[in-house]
């Protein structure tokens, strides 16, 4: 297993070692003890798990303090472009985002610390896409980002006027009148 850093701290790529054979592949997509010898110290509590259809755009989602959330994010089936916000008001990279294509193929994953808005597209004809957190989901700390905030400019990998998106996350606010604690 190794981490790949990104331009933003603390949020990093994750690709598993895969071992392949005639009979397919075995990998471990998460252990206690790799993630510890990589200097990861999370203690996840709960496993979700989505699925979608091409053209579904989830998010932008975040847990306020004292509920927020790290999430270590996967596809099962298909391919997402998997996006994260940095929301901590005191980092250099406040307010900048960054997004990965996470495949069933590819087997990376996104660990999204707390601090974090996260969303995904689905750019396949549907996507499995499973998540561990280390905080249990909490309705009264929820807030959200638009997907489509223009300072943010996110390239989701598809026509916007064409997403599926919940009513929920199409009333969200811009990051600049979003209710982010961190």
């Amino acid at each position: 297993m190794k981490i790949e850093e990104t331009f933003i701290k603390d949020l990093v790529v994750v690709e598993p070692t895969v071992f392949g054979d005639e009979r397919g592949y075995f990998f471990e997509s998460y252990s206690k003890t790799k993630f510890e010898d990589l200097g990861i110290n999370i203690e996840f509590v709960q496993d979700n798990q989505s699925f979608s259809k091409k053209g579904t755009l989830r998010g932008l989602h975040y847990q306020n303090p004292p509920f927020a959330q790290t999430k270590l994010v996967r596809v099962l089936e298909g391919e997402i472009i998997d996006v994260a916000v940095d929301l901590r008001k005191d980092s250099p990279t406040y307010g900048k985002s960054f997004s990965i294509l996470l495949s069933a193929d590819n087997k990376k994953q996104l660990l999204v610390p707390q601090g974090f808005a996260h969303g995904f597209s689905v750019i396949s004809e549907t996507a499995s896409v499973m998540y561990k957190c280390d905080q249990f989901y909490n309705k009264a700390s929820e807030g959200g980002i638009k997907y489509d905030d223009p300072s943010l400019n996110i390239d989701w990998g598809m026509n916007l006027e064409e997403a599926i998106v919940s009513e929920k996350d199409q009333i969200l606010p811009f990051i600049e009148n979003c209710n982010s604690l961190f």
